[in-house]
C-alpha cells in the first residue's frame, strides 16, 4: 500500500474528505518525526512504538578495496510491533 492508498483508505473508514485524511497523516508523520528528533518515543497502544536507538562506532570494510573504514556512530528510528499487531498477523 502506497501514501495515496493509505490516504484514500483513511478517508473512507473514517467518512472525511480525502484532503483531510492527507492532512491528519502528515500531522502525525511530523509529530512523530519531531518526538523522534527530540529523543522521545511515541507508543500507540495495539499498533507499537516508535524510538531511536543509537549505533555505536565501528570498524567496516570496503567491499571494492577491502580497506578497513571508521563508520562513525550514528542515531536510526526503531519500531518496535505491539502484541496486538503481532497477533493480527499471525
Amino acid at each position: 500500500m502506497n501514501k495515496s492508498e493509505l490516504i484514500f483508505n483513511i478517508a473512507d473508514r473514517a467518512d472525511v474528505p480525502r484532503a483531510t485524511a492527507a492532512g491528519v497523516l502528515e500531522a502525525m508523520v511530523e509529530t512523530i518525526r519531531e518526538a523522534l528528533v527530540a529523543g522521545d518515543t511515541v507508543a500507540i497502544p495495539g499498533f507499537g512504538t516508535f524510538s531511536v536507538r543509537e549505533r555505536a562506532a565501528r570498524t567496516g570494510r570496503n567491499p571494492r578495496t577491502g580497506e578497513s573504514i571508521q563508520i562513525q556512530a550514528s542515531k536510526a528510528p526503531a519500531f518496535k510491533s505491539g502484541k496486538t499487531l503481532k497477533d493480527a498477523l499471525n
